[in-house]
């Protein structure tokens, strides 16, 4: 029953890895077809990053109640955030400087729930403090480049490091 267990989770860790190094290839490829805006690229990378906090939660929910109801609740935040910006470029106008700090800082959070919820994992810090760098300097790099291609460039690293680790730690 227990190895049954621990290859159902070493089963859904298998698959999020992958999920997240295929997210992140597909944010960093995605903008370098520039047919579409600057509210629709942040709002794509943040859906991204919503969708992989939500299957994280989900994931989690069997053996991490309280990093799972972490993950769910940060998804559902970054989940409305991101429908905003893609279906409605005037929210953008409104939140232009806050959207690259709510971005940076949304990195900043990930990146704390990671280190939180894989303290028992052997790269699980690596995670958390990749992803709050990365958080530190999309602010630092936005408040003076705002290039959509760059800044969404950080969010797939940050998911294609997260997933390479967590697929190579187990």
């Amino acid at each position: 029953n227990i190895k049954l267990l621990l290859g159902g989770i070493l089963m859904k860790t298998k698959f999020i890895s992958l999920f997240a190094i295929i997210l992140g290839i597909f944010i960093i490829a995605f903008p370098m077809f520039g047919v579409i805006g600057v509210s629709a690229i942040l709002g794509l990378s943040v859906l991204f990053l919503a969708i992989y906090s939500l299957m994280v939660g989900i994931a989690i929910i069997d053996y991490n109640t309280t990093g799972s109801i972490l993950d769910l609740i940060l998804g559902m935040l970054l989940l409305i955030l991101s429908i905003g910006l893609i279906f409605n470029p005037s929210l953008l106008g409104i939140l232009t400087e806050l959207s690259l700090y709510i971005a940076g800082i949304i990195l900043i959070i990930g990146g704390l729930v990671a280190l939180l919820n894989n303290r028992s994992s052997r790269y699980g810090f690596y995670i958390g403090i990749i992803g709050i760098i990365l958080g530190v300097l999309y602010i630092i790099i936005g408040t003076y480049l705002s290039n959509p291609i760059i800044l969404g460039s950080f969010i797939g690293i940050w998911l294609i490091i997260n997933g390479i680790l967590k697929l190579i730690d187990r």
